[in-house]
């Protein structure tokens, strides 16, 4: 577990120096998000043909220039596995993406991909006869839109897919063993200074 952390530092040091050599230009942003898991192990076959959405939460934080972007992406969902009595379930994610972000004046579509890691937390309980953590290295890779109804306020809607990586090895030494991935669509609020 340790050289999970270690890889998902690294991957997260490295966004945050490209973002600190990027455009001068380039204009910080906060997007506070909400949405729902679909496809892989999220329980939602799709993301139209779902009766049980999970909901999730978390924030972006990032930089965008005129082309390039960085962002770093936190978000948690509750219950992720399935939701019953005595059961409880969650995934948090923490990545680090690259943004291509064109300006195209208040309507900025971009595409991203990034490094980070995805925690899954599983207890069964009463007094937790069953407890599981898995912290796993992964990938994201998504898109969306920014659309900017001023100088500093808008909105944004996101598609993301998430994947850790599988049976991952360096230099000998395993760095995961599990699978798991899953999509995520969300709106958000878009704050730029």
């Amino acid at each position: 577990m340790r050289h999970h952390k270690h890889g998902a530092i690294a991957a997260l040091a490295l966004v945050f120096l490209l973002s600190a050599a990027s455009d001068l230009r380039a204009q910080s942003f906060i997007s506070p998000f909400i949405g729902f898991n679909f496809g892989g192990d999220s329980g939602c076959p799709t993301i139209s043909d779902c009766d049980d959405k999970r909901l999730n939460a978390g924030v972006g934080i990032g930089k965008m220039g005129s082309i390039l972007g960085f962002e770093l992406d936190l978000g948690y969902a509750k219950d992720f596995f399935g939701d019953a009595p005595a059961y409880s379930s969650s995934v948090v994610t923490v990545m680090g993406n690259v943004m291509i972000v064109p300006d195209l004046g208040p309507v900025r579509p971009y595409a991203l991909a990034g490094l980070g890691i995805l925690k899954t937390h599983v207890e069964l309980t009463p007094e937790s006869l069953l407890n599981s953590d898995n912290t796993d290295l992964g990938w994201d890779l998504g898109g969306g839109v920014f659309i900017f109804f001023g100088e500093h306020v808008g909105v944004r809607g996101d598609i993301r897919y998430f994947h850790s990586f599988q049976d991952l090895e360096v230099l000998g030494v395993p760095l995961s063993e599990t699978k798991l991935d899953f999509g995520r669509a969300s709106a958000a609020l878009a704050l730029k200074f």
